[in-house]
C-alpha cells in the first residue's frame, strides 16, 4: 500500500510509457482475444452439455468437435475460393 501512495505522489506514473493502442482493452486484437476466450468457453460448456445431459461418452464429444473443426474449415475454404475466383474475373 505504501509503495503505491509513493507511486501516486512521487509521480513515478510519469516515467512509464502508455500502452499502445493495438493493446489496448478496446483494440481489435484484444477484442478478437476476448472473442476467443468466449469461444473457448462456450466449447468447454457444450463438452460438458454432451457428456454429462446427453451422455456422449467423451471421446465422442471431442469426435463431434472435430468433424466440426473439420466441415467448418472446409466450408471456409470453399468460400475463400469463390470470392478469390470471383474477385479474379
Amino acid at each position: 500500500k505504501t509503495d503505491f501512495i509513493n507511486f501516486i505522489s512521487d509521480q513515478e506514473w510519469k516515467s512509464i510509457e502508455p500502452v499502445s493502442s493495438w493493446f489496448g482493452p478496446s483494440s481489435f486484437l484484444m477484442s478478437s482475444m476476448s472473442a476467443l476466450f468466449q469461444l473457448s468457453m462456450w466449447i468447454r460448456h457444450c463438452h460438458g452439455y454432451l457428456t454429462e445431459t446427453v451422455g456422449i461418452p467423451v471421446w465422442g464429444s471431442y469426435a463431434i468437435f472435430a468433424l466440426a473443426t473439420l466441415f467448418s474449415g472446409l466450408i471456409l475454404g470453399l468460400v475463400s475460393e469463390a470470392l478469390i475466383l470471383s474477385l479474379a474475373q
